[in-house]
């Protein structure tokens, strides 16, 4: 193997030498002779820096990312503009290094950002109490949707279609080893059917789920699912937000929903190839020592210095396994801080303002591509910043066509929903430009 390992011939003797075998072969005696490999590494010879440099290089550009096209795809992670101190602060060596703070003593920075984000976090949903986040958005209604049917004692957990079909599949696969029945409440046009809803809640009803903005982009009402959910005694609603939506709508605390979760890739968080992401979750006070993860408060160390502990802990590292809520929830560390940073730098004006410029684009966006004639809007509902339009084209061949003019397509739906053939979802947010919205509308009408 040398020089791709950096033990020469000699240092293979000395060692060798030292655990009392003669060759390598003796080493590695138990593997059977018949599964044994007996040839040299089919590897080719070593190479410098600069040539493994440009080797790399050579295979990275085989890849096509959104700063080589345009992104119009959605679905739960989005191409958001990410502030240049984002990336500055989070790569700072005392940060990136960190992960659980658990002697506050040495750890009063990643304790005080942790404390922010949960500040941020609950002043953004207008709940009591946030958490230190979890793995991501799917993760985080699975976790939640638990949480509020134990507290409860129920076994029964609502969940509406409209709720990221990822998502769904997370739930169910929870909810069954832990003995949970998932029910799922239809939809029409688009958004969940209330008066289906209305008949499913029942006594054994221990919480419900809905996603607004949901999974099509439609706002749904979640005052009037407020309502109904809580005709049916201790059932708690959970309700999935797009964490940028709420520059611009009302928190989902002021309308009557007990926990708010979501996925806050948005927030200062590239792409990625899928993760890593972050999921938030905030409630208000009744689930506060249910709440999975940690929670940071404030007080003051013996010198009467404002200091930050690790107040609540449900997790089975701080506390006995039988009596912890959650066994593999974690805190994101460096995307907490990302998150923070982002929320910080954007101020409450900011968000206002991403969220206003990706609704109105989107809006735009729609109205240029329904133009034409061949595509018509799947829905008639108000929608934030993905709509979906559906045509009598396949959406490999819309898929296909939009990759030869370098755009990234949207999702589709037929994927999940079936009834939904040939149908697509498309997302725009602040950083698309009336140019490559334009461009969008015109390779479409040309297909």
């Amino acid at each position: 193997m040398y020089p791709y390992i950096p033990h020469t011939s000699e240092d293979e003797q000395e060692m060798l030498k030292s655990i009392g075998l003669n060759s390598v072969d003796e080493l590695f005696s138990d593997i059977p002779e018949d599964i044994a490999l007996k040839r040299e590494l089919g590897m080719s010879t070593s190479k410098s820096e600069i040539e493994v440099a440009r080797y790399l290089t050579k295979l990275s550009q085989r890849n096509k990312t959104i700063n080589d096209m345009t992104c119009f795809l959605g679905a739960g992670a989005y191409d958001h503009y990410i502030p240049s101190i984002v990336d500055h602060i989070i790569s700072r060596s005392e940060y990136y290094t960190s992960y659980t703070p658990y002697q506050p003593e040495i750890s009063q920075g990643t304790l005080q950002y942790i404390f922010e984000y949960q500040t941020l976090i609950c002043n953004l949903t207008g709940m009591e109490v946030s958490n230190a986040s979890l793995y991501d958005g799917g993760t985080a209604i699975a976790e939640a949707a638990l949480m509020v049917a134990s507290v409860a004692r129920k076994d029964e957990i609502i969940i509406s279609k409209t709720v990221n079909p990822q998502a769904r599949r997370v739930l169910k696969t929870y909810a069954h080893t832990q003995g949970f029945k998932i029910v799922e409440v239809d939809m029409k046009d688009g958004i969940t059917d209330l008066e289906e809803l209305e008949k499913l809640i029942s006594k054994d009803t221990g919480a419900v789920v809905v996603q607004s903005p949901n999974f099509f982009g439609i706002i749904e009402d979640l005052k009037a699912t407020s309502d109904i959910v809580h005709t049916s005694k201790k059932a708690g609603l959970i309700a999935s937000v797009d964490p940028i939506s709420l520059g611009i709508l009302k928190r989902p605390g002021d309308l009557g929903v007990d926990v708010v979760v979501g996925e806050g890739q948005s927030m200062g968080m590239p792409l990625a190839f899928g993760g890593p992401y972050l999921g938030f979750m905030a409630s208000n006070d009744k689930y506060m020592r249910k709440l999975p993860g940690r929670i940071v408060g404030q007080t003051e160390d013996m010198d009467g210095k404002r200091s930050f502990v690790l107040t609540l802990t449900a997790r089975e590292q701080h506390i006995r396994r039988e009596k912890a809520t959650s066994n593999i929830c974690s805190n994101q560390g460096l995307n907490t801080l990302a998150a923070t940073v982002y929320m910080v730098t954007l101020g409450k004006d900011g968000l206002r303002e991403v969220a206003l410029q990706s609704a109105k684009k989107a809006h735009y966006a729609l109205e240029k591509i329904v133009e034409s004639g061949k595509y018509r809007p799947l829905f008639d509902k108000p929608f934030f910043k993905e709509f979906a339009i559906t045509s009598d084209i396949d959406p490999d061949k819309i898929t296909d066509r939009l990759k030869q003019d370098n755009i990234i397509g949207g999702y589709d739906l037929g994927i999940d929903y079936p009834q939904f053939k040939n149908s697509i979802l498309y997302a725009v947010t602040e950083k698309r430009t009336r140019e490559e919205i334009d461009r969008l509308s015109s390779v479409l009408e040309g297909i």
